[in-house]
């Protein structure tokens, strides 16, 4: 496990109990928790939230260095987002002023839900993606979206595109690597210099990784119709997904998680908003 990577979208083996939970209980969890964060208006509330998240991922019993792989390449959205709210969002005491931008308390605290927000979002999709394969989170999303047959939504279709999808995220993050590595040994230094100049040089990264991916893409397509895949036909399954107690408990456990945080919007801890 010394030098695994876990990135959005990639899995780790293992015998952990998240691991061994039904899939569908895993996906609806996880959306779900995406749900009660936006409900969360304290800092009680919040403060809950990353025990529950903290709670999981000790569960998971995956290195804690492994989820900062998953916020790490999203590092600068996340600074970014929070400066802007940091400089633009007003209201409360006024720290600091130059012109039209400000740093109030009213920033402060919008920066801070931002940054708890994509921490808590990011990380609790890591854990999902982290402790199911793919194959069986497309099994679940096939499975929550089986009522859209009677539309005539070609749901199987969809689950196929989005287990490509899951399995191309990895890849992509690898092909990245390498691309970098390469320009790295050629002189070109990331992590130096200005934003500007360090997003101008990421532009030779992305003709090698576009004309990777479609590669890629040929390559599977060429195999898919070689053994005969027929999107139109209907799909077996190899391994039938089924509920076991330990669902029930994890089922049972989240709506007491969220009973809790419902109960901590109606607690005079300092409102956020």
């Amino acid at each position: 496990m010394g030098n695994a990577k876990v990135i959005l979208g990639a899995y780790v083996p293992g015998s952990s109990w998240l691991h061994h939970l039904d899939p569908r209980v895993k996906l609806f969890s996880c959306f779900w928790y995406v749900v009660i964060v936006f409900l969360a208006s304290n800092w009680l509330g919040y403060l809950w939230l990353f025990i529950v998240l903290g709670t999981l991922i000790a569960l998971s019993r995956l290195p804690l260095k492994l989820y900062w792989r998953g916020i790490k390449p999203l590092f600068w959205i996340i600074l970014f987002t929070v400066a802007i709210q940091l400089l633009f969002s007003s209201g409360g005491h006024v720290y600091w002023q130059w012109g039209w931008l400000a740093i109030t308390s009213g920033g402060f605290y919008q920066s801070a839900i931002i940054l708890a927000r994509f921490i808590l979002i990011i990380t609790i999709s890591t854990v999902l993606t982290a402790t199911t394969p793919t194959l069986q989170l497309a099994a679940a999303m096939e499975a929550f979206m089986k009522p859209l047959r009677y539309l005539r939504v070609p749901v199987n279709q969809i689950a196929v595109m989005l287990m490509i999808v899951l399995r191309f995220i990895p890849t992509i993050m690898d092909e990245t690597t390498k691309v970098m590595n390469a320009q790295k040994s050629r002189g070109v230094n990331f992590d130096e210099g200005s934003l500007i100049e360090r997003a101008r040089r990421l532009e030779p990264l992305l003709i090698p990784l576009f004309v990777g991916s479609f590669k890629r893409a040929e390559e599977l397509a060429t195999a898919m119709e070689a053994r005969g895949y027929d999107p139109d036909e209907p799909r077996t399954k190899y391994r039938v997904l089924h509920w076991h107690q330990n669902d029930t408990l994890a089922m049972i456990g989240l709506t007491l998680a969220t009973i809790i945080l419902l109960a901590t919007r109606l607690m005079p801890t300092g409102m956020l908003f």
